[in-house]
């Protein structure tokens, strides 16, 4: 077993390759990862067979670095696929984290350094991903540098993302699948979700894992991306196109026979989250009727494309033979959010007044929609809840997200009287609190309640402890308060202002602001509704031009020695 360098845990960086002795690709692969600033790793070469110079190239590195490189192979030197070669290369590793690299891509230098800090900071995600980079451009044509694009994530980077989540997203079409060289794992995922389908020899390997794997684990979607997706004429995926074999945008037969094992798969392990399933129907509905699939894509594209005479035709058609509100009806069902409504057609039902459904936020209804964002925001940044914890009011979230992380739990009360307040005062005047006390400060919708707000955020960076964490709501698009704090309301903040107002106590880097809303959501919110009245869907869909609810992140710095 490798040894940790100053407890730094290893990372088992694995190669397969079949043949790769392309140009120098193969060496250029091996180089990205010598040229790491994360130094604890150990590389294993697992050849699939090669009848090329490959293999004497991965031997010699082997022999060169032995207390780095190890070099494995199936018995009898046979080709037994991708997936096989990946389990071949998982059950030789030692190190506590597994890290793809396909054997014609690279990797940037800082892809181990920052995925190791991510996931020994995300205890709670088995896998971290970024985006990859489609690169064109190594071929240092003029042409090819423009060509270069980043794969779709789909959810908002630098998030936890809970199962079944990214799978019903990957089957809409919504987010790719995560590019192999993109992510870090924990080696334990691979014997919770039994490693690579070894039926798949080649397509489709990834996906029937980066499946299972979203299907059952929480993962961490990130904003960085590390490597580099090589594009050229002799790639597995382009050599599939070119065959027939797979194109994912079209029906096919790789995707089709994908397809059955993935519904063999929910079966086997008893899906049944609807969405998912709603949203595997309709991947599968090519294969299953072909016919109605082709004649819903002809009328589709006729309602987007069709011009002049012939949307003429269709729409004269209409307008003369149906009444009025099943023509409504018929271009709502069939434009859905793109749907506007003539002057005149919007329909308000109970919202049509001047007066709020309720003016307690929904309180009375059920669970606010701010409170459903400050909730999740919370429960994604769990584990910065422990140690010393000071909440405003009292101590509810600390207990629900903090558990037993938490080794003492104090609640700070603007006036006196408050029997769970353990400290009284105001954050823009609290000199009595001592410096670098607290290894998390929870700070739910006050601080715009608080007029001389830089002193507050001057007082919550004196308070914490070197490496401590403030975690911070505040009220973006909102009604004001109709209880004691009415008189109180000072501020409604925006990303850009949560940003710079922090960022003049906090360094930069350590500032991370996102909100949390839609014009939905906003309307709802307004009228006093309450999280159950709206879908999950709706609530999570975030549209930065109606932002909600602000959360911020901000962490002390470390004292450097």
């Amino acid at each position: 077993m490798l040894e940790h360098i100053n407890s730094k845990p290893l990372v088992s960086c694995i190669i397969i390759f079949f043949n790769a002795k392309k140009e120098n690709f193969f060496e250029e692969a091996i180089e990205s990862i010598f040229a790491q600033t994360y130094h604890n790793w150990e590389l294993l070469l697992a050849d699939d067979g090669s009848t090329d110079s490959s293999t004497a190239i991965a031997l010699q590195y082997a022999q060169r670095y032995p207390e780095k490189v190890r070099y494995v192979e199936h018995e009898g030197h046979q080709n037994r696929g991708m997936s096989a070669t990946r389990n071949l290369g998982i059950r030789h590793a030692q190190g506590e984290y597994i890290a793809l690299l396909d054997a014609d891509d690279i990797w940037l230098p800082q892809k181990l350094e920052k995925q190791v800090a991510i996931l020994s900071a995300q205890p709670e995600a088995a896998m971290v991903y970024g985006s990859t980079r489609m690169w064109y451009s190594w071929t240092g044509n003029p042409l090819d540098t423009q060509r270069d694009f980043q794969r779709l994530l789909g959810v908002q980077p630098d998030t936890i993302v809970k199962p079944p989540t990214m799978v019903k997203l990957f089957l809409q079409g919504k987010a790719e699948t995560p590019g192999t060289c993109s992510v870090l794992m924990r080696r334990s995922l691979f014997k919770d979700v039994g490693g690579f389908e070894e039926s798949f020899r080649g397509m489709f390997e990834d996906q029937a894992f980066f499946y299972k794997t979203c299907l059952h684990k929480t993962v961490f979607v990130e904003s960085g991306c590390w490597d580099r997706y090589r594009q050229h004429l002799d790639s597995c995926c382009y050599v599939a196109q070119v065959e027939g074999k797979y194109d994912p945008l079209k029906p096919n037969l790789g995707n089709s026979i994908f397809l059955n094992w993935l519904e063999k798969h929910f079966c086997e392990q008893r899906i049944k989250d609807k969405d998912v399933w709603q949203a595997f129907n309709k991947a599968m509905l090519p294969y299953r009727h072909p016919k109605l699939y082709y004649l819903s894509k002809t009328i589709e594209f006729q309602f987007q494309n069709c011009k002049g005479y012939m949307k003429a035709v269709v729409k004269s058609i209409t307008k003369h033979t149906l009444p009025a509100p099943i023509r409504g009806w018929l271009k709502a069902q069939l434009l859905g959010s793109k749907y506007d409504p003539a002057v005149g057609k919007v329909r308000l039902g109970n919202l049509r007044r001047v007066t709020p459904v309720s003016r307690v936020f929904g309180f009375d209804r059920g669970l606010p929609i701010d409170r459903y964002y400050v909730e999740n925001f919370l429960a994604n940044q769990a584990t910065d809840i422990q140690g010393q914890v000071l909440e405003i009011g009292d101590n509810f979230y600390t207990k629900k997200f903090g558990g037993q992380r938490v080794t003492k739990s104090d609640v700070l009360h603007v006036v006196e009287g408050n029997p769970d307040a353990t400290i009284v005062g105001d954050l823009s005047n609290a000199e009595h609190i001592p410096s670098n006390s607290f290894d998390c400060l929870v700070l739910t919708q006050t601080l715009h309640l608080i007029y001389d707000i830089k002193d507050a955020v001057k007082t919550i960076y004196r308070i914490l402890k070197p490496g401590g964490v403030a975690l911070i709501t505040v009220p973006g698009i909102s009604q004001i308060a109709i209880d004691e704090w009415k008189d109180y309301w000072c501020w409604s903040l925006t990303t850009l202002s949560a940003r710079r107002l922090f960022e003049e106590s906090f360094p930069k880097e350590n500032v991370q602001v996102e909100a949390y809303g839609n014009v939905l959501a906003a309307t709802a919110f307004l009228q006093g509704l309450a999280t159950e009245e709206l879908q999950k869907q709706e609530l999570d869909y975030r549209d930065p031009y109606y932002q909600v609810l602000l959360t911020v992140r901000v962490m002390k710095p470390e004292v450097k020695l």
